[in-house]
């Protein structure tokens, strides 16, 4: 669990994709943004799912990140069940290697929008959770700048070192 109360509920079809679905749950908590984690399955636990989705808002959360692979329908479920943001991480598995969990995640019918990152990107998930939180969190937002500055001048950094190797 993050270290603060959960607004971001991390959901996942399998414990096998929690290797995956950690990178969020750690991108969250190095902005002490508060998280839960549970496995439920669009297809074996609907039940469980749609409660989920529907009681969420309820309990605190604003945001909703969802990981599945191949069918993929965790993240539009949730998202056919609740008026938070769901993000759907299609993740990598069978034959397809996450191309089918990426078409079943990111073609939703109008009326059912998934945000949908690329396969395997649950970190770029919950930094898109960071941005959308912090449209209403003025110090979230500044912090999330902050990271990107931080980024920015890595890359420049880089840049100068190969440019010194270089000649």
């Amino acid at each position: 669990m993050g270290v603060e109360k959960p607004v971001v509920g991390i959901l996942m079809g399998s414990d096998s994709d929690w290797a995956v679905m950690r990178k969020a749950a750690d991108a969250l908590a190095e902005f002490g943004i508060g998280w839960e984690a549970h496995i439920m399955s669009a297809h074996r636990t609907p039940d469980l799912a749609a409660n989920y989705a529907r009681e969420a808002e309820s309990r605190g959360v604003r945001v909703i990140i969802a990981g599945a692979g191949m069918a993929a329908h965790l993240a539009g479920s949730l998202a056919a069940q609740t008026v938070l943001p769901v993000i759907g991480v299609p993740l990598a598995a069978g034959s397809l290697q996450g191309m089918d969990a990426l078409l079943a995640t990111v073609q939703m019918p109008p009326g059912v929008p998934v945000a949908t990152v690329g396969v395997g990107a649950a970190q770029n998930a919950a930094l898109l959770a960071i941005q959308i939180l912090g449209t209403a969190d003025e110090a979230l937002r500044r912090r999330f700048a902050e990271y990107k500055n931080k980024m920015a001048e890595s890359v420049a950094a880089k840049d100068e070192k190969l440019q010194s190797e270089i000649k």
